[in-house]
């Protein structure tokens, strides 16, 4: 058998960054099958009251909770048994999901479905990104983190029209069946036959920094007195106290989801009740998303040149802003501004919360490192999710959900102002 080849960077690794970044566009049409017609039609289709805001949000509830959960175990059981077969495990518990949604006879067995889903988020787009992170090399974790949160957001645009055509079509529980088969059966296939192991990257990298003979020049300002095998409740401390930096990122990670649960939860049940079709709700959750993946482009390259932190802290202030509008005006084009101006926002700050993560972590911690600050993050849905629901039923009205957003994300931009610093090694090197 012909040895393994160990080289870094994204063009020596060309195929397997490819392979990764269609991994990551599949888990992004699995979750996004779930962002339109679901909750749109949730009290017509699924039996929820209408104004029960808490009975709405609970699918978003069970879904942050277990995937923030799930981020964590999978860093750790990544460093252990491989990228790959963590993946693998994510899309054979994804299979029942669109079996699910056909059958439901009420909301409860969507909120199993979603707590599915959780557990395949955290652990196939865990992986994806810890995948294209080991074959890489430092100077490119901004733009490699891009394209890999590209992929995966352009997924859930694609897929939140796609379904709302085809629940116009076909019906809703039929649309969601065909297209989630299809999308989840052909990713478990690639992912086994074709997707590779990458922890030989990442244990050639410690070598490397053990014998002091990286690649690179850069020096990175690693964590003090961190053990060399660290514990799971040592790097849990870190990430989430110890290390202001990495706790500052963590606290701004949580609270840029308040967002994307807002857009999942509530966007489409807005845009409902004030007369959007299916389709046309489709185009303008879209429009957020389209903006969040193609600028990430940009945005994550453009951190490699200037540094993370500005970036991070005006994403989460521009990302508010944009919250803040929507409720403003009406029409598809106030709407549709709105989201861009959000999608915007999330763009600047999404691929550079992690690539500054990955900034700090030692190579022979950073999937955990990585797992803990999305445990933090997508726990997010689960804390945010909660939230919106009781600003709507507290205020009475769904726009009183949009503030509480819009708020928190100015206040947390404020905390990652004064606690974060710059990350990237080269801006800002150890001495």
């Amino acid at each position: 058998m012909k040895p393994l080849s160990i080289d870094f960077g994204i063009r020596a690794n060309l195929g397997q960054i490819l392979q990764q970044l269609l991994q990551v566009l599949f888990v992004g049409m699995t979750i996004g099958m779930m962002r339109n017609v679901v909750p749109a039609l949730a009290e017509t289709e699924f039996g929820v009251p209408r104004g029960s805001f808490m009975l709405l949000v609970a699918f978003v509830v069970a879904f942050g909770f277990v995937k923030g959960a799930m981020n964590f175990v999978a860093g750790r059981l990544a460093e252990h048994i491989g990228r790959k077969r963590v993946l693998l495990i994510g899309w054979l518990v994804a299979l029942p999901i669109p079996l699910l949604i056909y059958f439901a006879p009420s909301w409860n067995w969507i909120v199993l479905a979603t707590t599915l889903l959780g557990v395949n988020q955290g652990l196939t787009w865990s992986m994806t990104q810890t995948a294209k992170l080991d074959i890489t090399r430092a100077d490119q974790r901004g733009l490699v983190i891009g394209l890999n949160e590209f992929s995966g957001y352009v997924g859930v645009a694609v897929a939140g029209v796609v379904t709302g055509y085809a629940a116009s079509i076909s019906g809703p529980r039929e649309g969601l069946l065909w297209f989630g088969a299809v999308v989840i059966g052909l990713a478990t296939l690639l992912a086994w036959l074709v997707v590779m192991e990458t922890l030989p990257w990442a244990r050639a990298e410690v070598k490397r920094h053990t014998a002091g003979t990286s690649a690179t020049v850069l020096h990175p300002r690693y964590p003090p007195g961190v053990s060399e095998q660290p514990s799971s409740s040592e790097m849990f401390v870190l990430m989430s106290w110890r290390d202001r930096r990495m706790a500052a990122l963590c606290q701004a990670g949580l609270v840029e989801k308040f967002v994307d649960a807002l857009v999942w939860a509530l966007f489409p049940i807005y845009l409902h009740q004030q007369g959007v079709s299916l389709p046309g709700i489709g185009w303008i959750v879209g429009v957020y998303g389209f903006t969040w993946g193609g600028a990430q482009l940009f945005t994550g390259r453009f951190s490699d040149k200037v540094g993370r932190q500005r970036l991070n802290v005006g994403g989460m202030w521009v990302c508010g802003a944009g919250v803040a509008l929507l409720p403003l005006g009406s029409g598809s084009v106030w709407w549709s501004t709105s989201a861009a101006v959000t999608g915007l926002g999330m763009a600047m700050l999404y691929p550079n919360l992690s690539a500054a993560v990955a900034d700090i972590a030692h190579p022979s911690w950073r999937a955990s490192a990585i797992g803990i600050y999305r445990f933090w993050r997508d726990l997010g849905y689960g804390i945010g999710a909660l939230c919106l629901g009781a600003a709507a039923a507290l205020g009475g009205r769904v726009e009183s959900a949009f503030w509480f957003v819009a708020i928190a994300m100015g206040l947390s931009g404020l905390v990652l102002y004064h606690w974060g610093e710059e990350t990237h090694p080269r801006l800002n090197p150890a001495r």
